[in-house]
């Protein structure tokens, strides 16, 4: 079958995705082995406005862009920021979300300000806008987390500092607000206020399902499902689409 005519064979909407089994609010794995959080949330507001069942599979980060190529899925759909790099190689849908980035490091490590990381160790996920971040800093080293560790990338980065193998971490907001609420071992050192856009990205070879994605999302803005599935999941965060909603 040719990979350009499953979508409109199929009845269901396979999204990529790195299984995270604990990083609320954004995706987790409930007890019975499904998904809880904000993006499965919003794919499957998707996948009922496209009449197609959602079936989420898994991948490495670092093999994400490969297997949409290859046709192992529809898009990708996990913390996946609109920059210009990836635009280069993907197209995105409309956004469904907007966050910012921060450092997380042990508690008392005195690291307040970008400056404290001189001399520092920083984590950071490889071709992200995390690591885009991390590269800001002045003399720093940074080690990069491809995913190669274990599929839970996110639960690696964050041992890696719990263990003293790295001083500090860049990572979405979001992710880790709960994180520090939940272990006394870790902190918030700063935020990065960069509030990037997370999209669905698409092959480009795939106009068809970038078009099918586009009208769902708008949908689900249009009619507030949008609205208040980020209401329920991140209550915390301002809904980041007042203007693009209210239009």
């Amino acid at each position: 079958m040719r990979t350009e005519s499953r979508f409109a064979d199929s009845s269901a909407l396979r999204l990529l995705q790195v299984d995270c089994p604990d990083a609320l609010p954004i995706r987790a794995r409930n007890d019975q082995g499904g998904l809880d959080g904000y993006e499965p949330a919003v794919a499957t507001l998707v996948g009922e406005v496209l009449g197609r069942e959602v079936v989420w599979v898994d991948c490495r980060w670092d093999e994400l862009h490969s297997s949409l190529e290859a046709g192992n899925g529809d898009a990708i759909w996990i913390a996946q920021a609109i920059t210009e790099e990836r635009q280069k190689i993907v197209d995105f849908s409309r956004p469904y979300g907007a966050f910012g980035e921060c450092v997380l490091a042990r508690a008392g490590s005195g690291i307040t300000s970008p400056a404290d990381l001189a001399g520092r160790r920083i984590a950071a996920l490889g071709n992200s806008t995390n690591l885009a971040v991390a590269e800001t800093f002045a003399d720093v080293e940074i080690v990069v987390f491809d995913g190669s560790r274990s599929m839970d990338v996110f639960a690696d980065l964050l041992a890696a500092v719990r263990t003293g193998e790295v001083d500090a971490m860049v990572d979405d907001d979001v992710v880790c607000f709960p994180v520090v609420e939940n272990d006394p071992a870790l902190e918030l050192a700063f935020l990065v206020p960069t509030r990037h856009e997370w999209a669905a990205s698409v092959s480009k070879r795939r106009p068809d399902v970038r078009e099918a994605i586009d009208h769902a999302i708008a949908t689900i803005s249009a009619d507030g499902r949008l609205r208040s599935t980020w209401e329920r999941w991140i209550p915390t965060l301002p809904y980041p689409f007042e203007e693009k909603t209210a239009a």
